[in-house]
Order: structure tokens, then sequence, then C-alpha cells
């Protein structure tokens, strides 16, 4: 009964269809019709022509899918979105033009625009041009990093931009044997963390600490910025003792030495300014020649040459406290 309403209800709206629809529905009706005729056993066996005929029609009028008896509707769409991307891989064949860049060399270029913020394409191309690769400005400028603010040093760059000219200075209390107070100076250049200067004295003054300024530095190797805390010691006579070196006075938060404390005067009893200043000399020499810095990529301030060959000798420093390892 159902059928044959839909069939009284097709009957009515034809009159409504266009011709063109039609015809195309029939040529649907009567190919699936010729399909069947020739299986012989089992499944409805389609090849690409007949493939070919339904996805065409499919384009031209998509109501086809309504008379579809022998597959699915979901079946000819997916044949129809197979076709389009086998369709546009061929249109976007390549035609000959520049060869592909290989993968190495687009991540050599990212990594140099990584490393030199301040690069762009020409200076990274003309680098590759050195290194023996050909290709064009115009693909480095594809590969490069695109930022979306004008490129910038970083603080590990401007700070090691700026080492060079910056030392640091602390005065800090060491207690004796005898419950007496002594104080050392300590003065050290950021550049390569090397100890250039330790002192000992009863009591400190202004007058005191601008002359071991001055002993420090010669005229022609003055530091430009000199970082210290706020202690009262430092009085006018070394600002104006700093001003006459050409040394630019930059006071900052109260701190300690740390390395010189956790490395050494935490596990030795001061007998007398005569011991401190002998311990301090001792652990300079170890400090500037020997101790390894995380900040110098594991060397030390005076840089230690690396030796493959020969007998390790281990050498006591401070009386066992640290040990030096050579090989002879």
């Amino acid at each position: 009964m159902i059928a044959l309403i839909c069939f009284v209800l097709a009957v009515l709206a034809s009159p409504f269809k266009s011709k063109l629809r039609l015809e195309a529905e029939n040529a649907v009706l009567r190919h699936q019709l010729i399909i069947l005729r020739r299986r012989l056993h089992g499944r409805v066996r389609l090849t690409n022509h007949d493939r070919w005929f339904f996805i065409q029609l499919y384009r031209w009028f998509p109501a086809i899918l309504r008379v579809l008896t022998i597959m699915r509707p979901e079946t000819l769409v997916r044949w129809h979105r197979a076709g389009f991307r086998r369709y546009w891989r061929w249109k976007s064949r390549r035609r000959g033009g520049r060869p592909p860049v290989e993968t190495e060399l687009r991540a050599l270029i990212r990594r140099m625009s990584i490393e030199n913020p301040l690069w762009g394409a020409p200076r990274i191309h003309g680098e590759l041009l050195k290194l023996g690769f050909e290709v064009a400005q115009s693909s480095v400028a594809k590969y490069i990093v695109k930022r979306r603010v004008p490129p910038s040093q970083g603080w590990r760059t401007f700070l090691r931009n700026h080492a060079p000219d910056i030392a640091a200075m602390d005065l800090f209390v060491v207690p004796t044997i005898g419950f007496d107070l002594l104080y050392a100076l300590v003065i050290v250049r950021l550049d390569r963390r090397d100890l250039v200067w330790i002192n000992v004295t009863t009591n400190p003054t202004a007058e005191w600490v601008a002359r071991q300024i001055t002993e420090a530095f010669p005229w022609d190797m003055a530091p430009g910025y000199m970082i210290r805390d706020r202690d009262r010691v430092y009085g006018t006579v070394v600002t104006r003792r700093l001003r006459a070196m050409g040394i630019r006075d930059k006071p900052i938060a109260p701190a300690l030495i740390g390395s010189i404390r956790r490395e050494c005067l935490d596990h030795i009893i001061v007998l007398g300014e005569v011991h401190l200043r002998r311990i301090l000399k001792f652990y300079a020499r170890y400090y500037n020649e020997t101790r390894t810095h995380l900040a110098l990529d594991k060397d030390a301030p005076l840089s230690r040459t690396v030796k493959r060959a020969g007998r390790i000798l281990c050498r006591p420093i401070l009386g066992g406290l640290h040990h030096e390892y050579v090989r002879i």
C-alpha cells in the first residue's frame, strides 16, 4: 500500500520535474538494469566505467541518489570525494621549476633564524652560500621563523656582552677563634668569575676600601661598572675614587660571597688575621686556576687545558678540603 502511494505521488509530481532531471534518473535506472543483467552470481560487480558514469551524473544531478538501488548513496558520495582528491593531486603535480628544499636544509635555516634573531633572510642566505648550499633567498625567507615583534637579543647575550666591563665587590665578616671580628674584601670580575683582589683588615674604612680598589685595577684595566651593596663603609671617598678611575658605581641590595663561605670559611676556624689572609690566598688560587664554573661551560676562570693522556694525580687543596686532579 505504501509503495502504491509513493508511486502515485511520483506520477503526480513528474510534470513539475525538469526534462533533463527525468532523463538523468531514467539513465541511472537503465544503467542499473544493465549491471544487474550482467551479474553471473553473488555480489554485483561494478567496473571503473560504471563508477565514472554514476559520479558524472551525480555531479550534474545530485537528485539521482533517490533512484539508486544497487548501492548506497554514501558509497557514491565516497567515490566522488576520492575522484576529487585524485583530480587535484593530478592538477597539483610538479611541472618542473625549483627542486624542493631538503629537510636538513630547512632545519638549518630555522636554527640560524632562532639563534640569530637579528638576522634576516639576506644574512642567512649569505651564510648558506658560504657553507656550499645552493638555495634561493626567497626559499630562505619562506622557512625562517616569523616573529610578531621586532627581534631582540636575550638576557644571556646582553649579560655576556656587558660582563667584561662589570666587577663586583663585597665586604664580609669572619669571626676568629677568640671571637674577634675580621673583615675581608673580595673583588670579582663577572666576565671570567675570577677573584682579582682579596684582602683582610680589622678596621675597614672608606679610605682602606678605596686603596684596595686602586691596587686591584691598574688605571688602564679598570671595569666600566662596579656592583656593591649599600654598606656604610663605602663612603664618599670610595665613590670619588670610583669616579676618578672612570668606574660607574652601581649599589644594589645586600649580598654575600656565597662560594667562599660554603666552600671554605664555613669549614675552617680562623686563628687570626695572618691565618685568614693565607687561607683566602690559597682559596683564590684554587678558585681562579682549578675550580670549574657552570657559567663558564665547566671551565675555570683562568682557562684549563684539556689533557687526555698521562697518569692522574690528586693534589689536596686547603688541607684536603678540596682536591685538584691533573695528568702527568
